[in-house]
Order: structure tokens, then C-alpha cells, then sequence
């Protein structure tokens, strides 16, 4: 697939403090034609969003926004984790439409499910494969049929948080799956204690 010289390409930032799961990434966004900025930290990421770990915006005087369609982060990191990231970029006023994709080499429900009711559009299970990179793009569209929607869109339902399983199985699967999850969590054990 070819993509025209004057067609826009969409931004993804990747954030993971993994070079290799960083390389990986980079490699399988560009391949499907995106462009991509990598960096290796949630303060990095913060730093190039122009947010102050606060939460507050920093872009200094006479720069221009940073344009991004995307952000796809590994969950666990030191110091911040891919959660926090997603918890900041959702505050903010100035990114919270942005789309935002977790990853994590841990199959771990309850993790899982407490960043999708936060807000994270969808959660990657690694390493991550072509095919995972294929379904960003509606989200990418999502978060620019935002931005040109945004001075006429009024609040809606939809903004609300939603359940992993919400709108998907009949109500008696989802207690049932609930239930699952809640006990596979407990006897699951971690190496990511964030």
C-alpha cells in the first residue's frame, strides 16, 4: 500500500522503556505507514506531550502543538506505568480525546479492565503483531473525527467510561465472566506490581 506525498500520515506515539519491544513497534507502525515518535518513559512522553507530571500543559511560548493521533504505551515501566500515562493524558483538557492503547506481556484481567474504564481505547497483549497495528487505525480516525467535531459536539453518553464487556454479551454472561475474572485476578500472580 502506497500512501500519496500531500496524503496526511498519521502521528503515533510509542511509548515503552523495552528497546527491543521499542524497535519492534516502531518497525510494525511504520510498515503500516503511520509515523511514529518513540520514547522510552512516561516523563519522555509527558515532556513531548507538553504536560507537567501535575497534569498542567507546558508548551512553551511560540511552539506549536503537538500533533498526535495515537498513543500506544507498555503498562509497566519504572517510576510511572503505562496507567498513569493514560490517567494524565485523560485529565487533561487538550488530550483527552486522544486515543490510547496499553500493552502488556501480562495477561492480568483485573489490569485489563481497570484501563479500559479509565479509558483506554484498547489493550494489546505482547508482543505485539501486525495484525494488532491493522486495529488502530479506527481508533486514529476516532480521534481525529474528534478533533473536527469538537466545537460542535455537545456531551454525551458516549463519553462515559465503559466496562471491557460492556454492550457486547447478554447481561447473565457478563456477571458470569465478572465473576471469572475476579478469581482468575486473585490467584494470578504478577511480576508488575503497579
Amino acid at each position: 500500500m502506497t500512501i500519496a506525498a500531500d496524503a496526511p500520515r498519521f502521528h503515533v506515539l510509542a511509548v515503552d522503556d523495552s528497546i527491543t519491544d521499542r524497535k519492534l513497534i516502531e518497525r510494525l507502525l511504520k510498515t503500516s505507514s503511520y509515523q511514529v515518535t518513540v520514547v522510552d518513559s512516561v516523563s519522555k512522553a509527558l515532556q513531548f506531550l507538553g504536560l507537567l507530571e501535575d497534569g498542567t500543559t507546558a508548551t512553551p511560548p511560540g511552539q506549536k502543538e503537538v500533533d498526535v493521533n495515537l498513543i500506544i504505551t507498555d503498562y509497566c515501566m519504572p517510576e510511572m506505568t503505562g496507567y498513569d500515562l493514560l490517567k494524565k493524558i485523560k485529565e487533561s483538557s487538550l488530550l483527552k480525546d486522544i486515543p490510547v492503547v496499553i500493552m502488556s506481556s501480562e495477561n492480568v484481567p483485573s489490569r485489563i479492565n481497570r484501563c479500559l474504564e479509565e479509558g483506554a481505547d484498547e489493550f494489546f497483549l505482547k508482543p505485539v503483531q501486525l495484525s494488532d497495528m491493522k486495529k488502530l487505525r479506527p481508533h486514529i480516525l476516532k480521534g481525529k473525527a474528534m478533533d473536527s467535531n469538537e466545537s460542535t459536539s455537545t456531551p454525551s453518553s458516549s463519553s462515559k467510561k465503559k466496562s471491557w464487556n460492556e454492550g457486547i454479551l447478554p447481561e447473565w454472561t457478563k456477571t458470569r465472566l465478572n465473576l471469572a475474572w475476579s478469581f482468575l485476578s486473585y490467584f494470578s500472580s504478577s511480576t508488575c506490581n503497579y
